[in-house]
């Protein structure tokens, strides 16, 4: 198979490459709404299939741990062998997984595919972004192409409610997996015409020992960082973490003395691609921990159905997807950094008018300013990324990418909401007679209150609540100096850059 050498700078995409940016673009919106879809699944699954705890929790953090798990690895296949190869066997064995997802007659059936989609979501991802590198070597269209595959990522966030919330009103949950394969077939049937083939080099082995150490640092750290957002005090998660960092400097060290290096550490030495490596990371934490609450707000305090909150929850999210498009558009004209810093500073206003809300609309609309403002870090900062590394590392520089926002995602979600559980219980007055695991969190609470007598059911849930609010009031709180601070070093970091195509 012949592979197609990388266009002159200064050329500029035509259809073809603009109707592959459909073509990549659309598997992950999938990608994304298969993630969130499953939350509106669960309580169906859960009647037909009675999965015990440890099942459930597999059933739902399984995708997320194997995506963020072989990001890197998938990526420097994709280097070796061929990008659009890869993407390719990708999309097969995610459309079988979904069906294989669809029709699970177990627990156990229901796992495997989930396995299976996480780890060949992992094949698509950077394999995608690293063959939009490719297509677009002009920097201003690459920069909107990144910004519009960046939408359509947070674009199936807000759709997954949505879409699934109108198919389990009319069908089995298994539907909600089968969105998967008719998509995989068009990429199928589509980029062998549409895509270039690309890859870096002349390739080479890929070295076992690196990818044996990649998955033991971030298995254990998502791992660790999911768990102690569900229990704070326990010191297992912890021990995971620090079993994570002691295979990630293993696994650096060796990158060191490596003649072909699993990750070419040189990329951080370029300034553009340090600092959006920095950032990233830290946005995503923002952005997790404050959608966190905004969901357990409409669904546990408001008591609105899962259809009703997901569609209150589509409005920051295509908020994000418009910003993420409208951010390289701009920064044509005005610096980079500029536009960051000031989105970041819009964002904390958000922020702030998010924690002080007592409806929804409020929420939303706070929610939705925050992501607006923290949308140009998304897809400016990819477009930073994939433009500094050199062609023949693009795979593995998007993974890398893409690796620190999973990273993120679970370090917000760990974070604030291990913040968000101590002011809880340091805010809650719970009534006498309430049970224990009342104190633990609002969700805990509303359980609890099932079994009570109405007047103290109706006491606790009051004061839970109330307790809530406080706790989103912090978070609120703490998220608004965040992105003032990400600011300050937004400005320190990227003032160097002029804008895209002056160069």
């Amino acid at each position: 198979m012949s592979v197609t050498v990388a266009p002159a700078a200064e050329a500029r995409a035509g259809t073809r490459e603009w109707a592959g940016l459909a073509v990549l673009a659309l598997p992950m919106l999938l990608l994304s709404l298969d993630n969130s879809v499953l939350f509106l699944a669960l309580p169906h699954l859960t009647a037909d299939l009675r999965p015990g705890p440890a099942e459930m929790l597999w059933i739902m953090d399984v995708y997320g741990f194997m995506m963020a798990g072989f990001l890197i690895t998938m990526g420097n296949i994709g280097d070796r062998i061929g990008r659009r190869r890869l993407l390719l066997i990708g999309a097969a064995a995610f459309g079988a997984a979904s069906v294989l997802a669809a029709y699970a007659s177990s627990p156990a059936q229901l796992i495997a595919a989930r396995v299976l989609l996480g780890v060949s979501g992992s094949v698509m991802a950077p394999s995608s972004l690293a063959l939009i590198s490719a297509m677009f070597r002009d920097a201003r269209q690459r920069a909107l192409a990144i910004g519009v595959f960046t939408a359509c990522f947070m674009g199936g966030a807000a759709l997954g409610p949505v879409v699934g919330g109108v198919m389990l009103e009319s069908f089995w949950w298994g539907s909600v997996f089968l969105l998967g394969a008719p998509v995989m077939v068009l990429l199928l049937a589509t980029a062998p015409v549409l895509l270039p083939e690309n890859r870096g080099g002349a390739g080479g082995r890929i070295d076992v020992p690196s990818v044996l150490l990649s998955l033991a640092a971030i298995l254990p750290v998502v791992h660790g960082l999911k768990e102690i957002a569900a229990d704070p005090a326990h010191p297992l998660p912890y021990l995971a973490i620090g079993a994570g960092v002691a295979a990630g400097t293993v696994f650096v060290r060796r990158q060191r003395v490596l003649a072909d290096p699993f990750l070419d550490l040189s990329l951080f030495r370029n300034r553009s691609f340090g600092a959006a490596m920095a950032l990233l990371p830290l946005v995503m934490i923002i952005q997790s921990g404050v959608y966190l609450f905004a969901s357990q707000y409409l669904q546990t305090v408001r008591g609105l159905p899962p259809l009703r909150a997901g569609l209150w929850l589509a409005v920051p999210a295509l908020a994000l997807a418009a910003g993420s498009i409208a951010a390289p558009v701009l920064a044509r004209r005005v610096r980079p950094g500029t536009i960051v810093t000031a989105g970041l500073t819009v964002a904390a206003i958000g922020f702030l008018v998010m924690a002080r809300a007592d409806d929804p609309g409020t929420l939303v609309t706070g929610l939705s300013v925050g992501f607006v403002g923290t949308a140009p870090i998304g897809a400016l900062g990819l477009g930073l990324i994939v433009g500094a590394a050199p062609p023949e590392r693009a795979g593995a520089a998007s993974a890398v990418a893409e690796s620190s926002g999973e990273l993120g995602v679970a370090l917000g979600i760990a974070l604030l909401g291990s913040l968000g559980t101590a002011v809880y219980r340091h805010a809650l007055t719970a009534p006498e007679g309430a049970p224990p695991a009342a104190a633990d969190s609002l969700d805990g609470a509303v359980s609890a209150a099932e079994g009570l007598p109405p007047d103290l059911a109706a006491r606790l849930l009051d004061e839970s609540r109330e307790a809530f609010m406080t706790s989103l009031t912090v978070a609120g709180g703490a998220c608004a100096l965040l992105a003032l601070g990400l600011a300050a070093l937004t400005l320190a970091l990227l003032r160097h850059l002029r804008p895209i195509g002056q160069d």
